[in-house]
């Protein structure tokens, strides 16, 4: 059988991990999918860099419709990133008659929908495995291996950026600039790290696995989404004192009311497997009625665990071309006209736990209005930490930190008692509040 053909849209790391791994594995991979596939084809503005990585084996090209308008390829990789451009070159792959693979959550997350319907009337194939967590095989997973289940929940720690980050002020004590700046100069950060920092890049991937799960569209839109850039170091101690770890988490739920979509640090307790994941590392937490509890665990990121991913949707696709379209796995596991049109819950709908600090006054009295105030609004307390004023960095000796666990209580009830408490003249700084998530 004649091999597959493949022109890659972008050869940078991505792209030179993806030629590396096809040239070491070829043999292997021919054994697997059935025939080989060849890179024959790459675009890059910088051709001699281009060049350097291919050599001979593969044409260069500066133009990536050059790739797109060529007949012999049956395979487009989008590897360019962003989404104007990405979505131009993807929907004229599609309409030219091309199976797509691509690593671009941001391009999907937004312009999914439309990039699904025109490939489902084309006829062909899109698959993304590397958008999501790297070299996990997080969506075949969801795609395919937990199909015979009703997936209740999904938790994941999908953004190394910003796990790195945490990881650090964990174990060194630092502060968040400090880090993110050691995290730039090691290069688990970008210059500008707007995206991670503050949970965009981790939204993108949620909504992808949100609607994998729950059968319903690509709803990125309709997230709720918060970073980490407002986390301090004496919450991420707090919260080891209390027994959990502090992680960012894109979150979804089957509920009575709707889908939960949701990015945000959460409060984890640290006997949780998710919650002893480090570093760049990234995990993703699946909840299935027939199969329990599945955790799935590696590198989302880089060259090499990110063209793993790449090269198994080449393999597949490699595997089905032949296949009617009907036949094959549909893009977001169920079929097309059997998507739901379940809505994302608003945030203020959410029922979850909190962890509250407030910098109070220490003085008589305060942590009764303050807990009078919580009982009232029918908010039950799990537990009460209090430091002593000298313990409390140093700032004000006649000032204390007051920490509160709550047990499960509507977002939008939360909200509101909190601007009650705030407005308390023995409130003496913004109260910080982080969700607490015992994923059971």
């Amino acid at each position: 059988m004649k091999p597959v053909k493949v022109g890659l849209l972008g050869v940078g790391t991505v792209g030179a991990g993806v030629f590396e791994v096809l040239r070491r594995n070829q043999e292997e991979i021919t054994r697997r999918a059935g025939r080989g596939i060849e890179v024959v084809a790459v675009s890059r503005r910088d051709l001699a860099k281009a060049r350097a990585i291919v050599g001979d084996a593969a044409e260069v090209v500066a133009d990536p419709r050059d790739i797109i308008r060529n007949p012999d390829i049956d395979i487009v990789v989008e590897l360019i990133g962003g989404y104007d451009l990405a979505r131009e070159l993807v929907l004229e792959a599609i309409a030219a008659g091309k199976h797509v693979v691509t690593a671009n959550k941001a391009l999907l997350a937004v312009h999914g929908t439309e990039i699904f319907a025109a490939a489902q009337a084309r006829g062909v194939m899109v698959a993304f495995e590397a958008a999501v967590a790297g070299g996990i095989p997080i969506i075949k997973s969801l795609r395919e291996g937990l199909t015979a289940n009703r997936i209740q929940w999904l938790a994941g720690i999908i953004n190394g950026t910003t796990n790195f980050i945490l990881s650090e002020m964990r174990d060194k004590g630092l502060d968040f600039d400090t880090v993110l700046q050691e995290a730039q100069r090691l290069g688990y950060a970008e210059a500008d790290p707007t995206f991670d920092i503050e949970g965009i890049d981790a939204a993108h991937k949620a909504a992808l696995m949100s609607a994998m799960a729950f059968g319903v569209p690509v709803q990125f839109e309709h997230a709720y989404v918060e970073g980490i850039t407002q986390l301090a170091a004496q919450d991420i101690r707090y919260a080891e004192t209390l027994g959990y770890r502090i992680k960012l988490l894109g979150i979804s739920k089957r509920t009575p009311e709707g889908i939960e979509l949701r990015v945000h640090p959460a409060l984890v307790p640290a006997k949780r497997l998710i919650a002893n994941v480090e570093g760049a590392m990234n995990a993703v937490v699946v909840q299935g009625d027939a199969v329990g509890t599945t955790l799935y665990y590696g590198k989302g990121a880089g060259s090499e665990p990110t063209a793993s991913a790449v090269i198994a949707d080449l393999v597949d696709i490699a595997r089905l071309a032949a296949a009617e379209a009907s036949e094959r796995v549909p893009y977001l596991a169920f079929q097309h006209h059997a998507l739901g049109d379940e809505l994302v819950l608003p945030m203020e709908k959410v029922v979850t736990s909190y962890y509250l600090r407030l910098r109070v006054a220490d003085e008589t009295g305060v942590l009764a209005t303050v807990t009078r105030l919580l009982a009232d609004a029918n908010i039950s307390i799990d537990a009460v930490l209090q430091r002593e004023a000298d313990e409390v960095s140093g700032e004000g000796e006649n000032q204390t930190d007051l920490i509160i666990l709550t047990h499960e209580t509507r977002e939008g009830t939360m909200n509101a008692v909190l601007a009650q408490i705030q407005a308390l003249p023995s409130v003496k700084a913004p109260i910080t509040r982080i969700r607490k998530e015992e994923l059971a």
